[in-house]
């Protein structure tokens, strides 16, 4: 198991902000902008402003880069890269590929990401640099309507725009103590064999989906009947078996009483149906959701009203109770799904909003969501259900891919395709993808919603073949 310590500075962010010096704070810099959090939302409404001759500054109290770039989804698809070759030798077993011995070097593949995540902090700094932008480090904590503080330095800003992101959710069975988090499990040194995850959401499916082609036991805890509650139910059940397949072991309507550390392992306590089960694993994983990272912010000081979901904004971004104050991302309570591209966007809209004195909204049309398992499952558009609901006359295109010749050319057995279309005008309101690549095509039907294209002008399109892009037309 990892030596990765919880007195990192990572844990220690995302649980406890810095406290005030207690002498006289030191006197900062006046600014148009300070953003607070240095991810990719923060940096692009600081370049956004700066570039419109803003006297910007940004700050964050971990290497700028943000989650996504360091300790998220980047990360994570190199680590799966490994997990891909594995799943994608063992495929064409007696189709003319040997994998006798085939295994990940999961030292060296951690080598291989932190080739690209410690590059990102300098990386990123050096161009804000370069756009003027007045880089700061330290934990930022408001203590006026005006103004934060910086571990004791003041700094005063006509407007501030918070996109500090989102924190693992706090859970209170006895034991949760010895979880790590996402971020420690990117850290990780060694791979444990027998590894448990809390939670039926992106994280814990991502995760078993890439220890289980690495030689360890992937065992998933869900509290609910249904786990990836915002995919395709029929598309979650196809993947389940798949995940069955190579040893993922999912327990739905399960509970989890208790965790135990014994020497070097751990007792966890399973209720399911009034029956307590122990299991022993190596390493146990909160896998359970995120929360915005507001609390260590001081927003009181600042009249900002906030939940766990997110600063209270008007549509436009701004703060609906301190008008100095905008937010973006996980750190905004916006209809937006907890995605670094919707993120991105809303920081830049509200940089927009910021720079002309518009009331601009975000535009969540068209935008896919992915679970990078494998095979992948995503998502564009409405569920069945919320199409249902809103009463549209429904047209379900199914499609069982599995046999076509896209998948039957690397031997992926599991893969499958619903298309919802409103009969009445032939457009896509919902599109439903799970297979190799599909994480691409679903992009194409995502601009297919955001541009209202119909499915005949879609299928008039001519692809490139043999490709999984050809595809599109055979699911319309």
């Amino acid at each position: 198991m990892s030596n990765y310590a919880r007195s990192s500075p990572v844990y220690n962010r995302v649980t406890s902000g810095a406290p005030i010096s207690s002498a006289e704070p030191l006197v900062g810099g006046t600014y148009d902008l300070i953003v607070i959090g240095a991810g990719m939302a923060g940096n692009a409404a600081a370049n956004k402003c700066a570039a419109n001759g803003w006297r910007v500054a940004i700050v964050d109290s971990l290497p700028y880069g943000g989650t996504c770039a360091l300790r998220g989804c980047d990360p994570k698809k190199i680590l799966r890269r490994g997990a891909e070759i594995i799943d994608s030798a063992r495929l064409m077993r007696g189709k003319g590929i040997d994998d006798a011995g085939l295994a990940m070097n999961w030292s060296d593949i951690m080598t291989h990401k932190h080739g690209f995540t410690d590059l990102v902090p300098e990386r990123m700094e050096a161009g804000l640099d370069r756009a003027g932008i007045d880089t700061l480090h330290g934990h930022a904590r408001f203590v006026g309507t005006h103004q934060i503080d910086i571990d004791g330095t003041r700094h005063q800003a006509e407007r501030f725009l918070i996109a500090t992101g989102a924190r693992p959710r706090p859970l209170d069975f006895p034991g949760c103590e010895h979880l790590i988090d996402s971020t420690e499990f990117l850290q990780l040194d060694v791979l444990p064999a027998r590894i448990l995850f809390v939670g039926g959401g992106f994280i814990s499916f991502e995760f078993a989906h890439l220890v289980a082609r690495a030689g360890s036991t992937a065992v998933i805890i869900d509290r609910g009947a249904r786990p990836l509650k915002c995919f395709d139910p029929d598309l979650v059940e196809l993947l389940l078996d798949r995940g069955r397949e190579v040893g993922i072991d999912l327990r739905r309507r399960t509970h989890i009483a208790a965790v135990e550390r014994t020497n070097e392992t751990f007792q966890v306590t399973l209720e399911h149906a009034g029956v307590n089960e122990i299991v022993e694993v190596d390493l146990v994983v909160h896998g359970a959701g995120r929360v915005s990272d507001l609390a260590a912010l001081g927003l009181e000081a600042a009249g900002v009203e906030w939940s766990d979901r997110g600063v209270r904004v008007r549509g436009h971004l701004q703060s609906t109770s301190n008008p100095a104050v905008w937010a973006a991302g996980d750190s905004a309570d916006t209809a937006g799904m907890p995605l670094t591209p919707i993120a991105v966007a809303e920081a830049t809209v509200a940089a927009s909003n910021m720079i002309k004195g518009t009331t601009i909204t975000p535009d969540y049309t068209g935008i896919p969501t992915a679970v990078f398992t494998i095979p992948e499952l995503v998502r564009v558009g409405m569920l069945e259900s919320e199409a249902t609901e809103q009463g549209i006359d429904l047209e379900i295109r199914y499609s069982d891919t599995s046999s076509w010749y896209s998948n039957y050319r690397i031997g992926e057995s599991t893969a499958a395709a619903k298309i919802l279309i409103d009969r009445s005008n032939d457009r896509i309101v919902g599109a439903h993808l799970l297979g190799p690549e599909y994480g691409e095509l679903v992009n194409t039907f995502g601009l297919a919603i955001k541009l209202g294209l119909t499915t005949r002008q879609l299928k008039s399109a001519t692809a490139a073949y043999p490709t999984v892009g050809s595809d599109l037309s055979s699911m319309l």
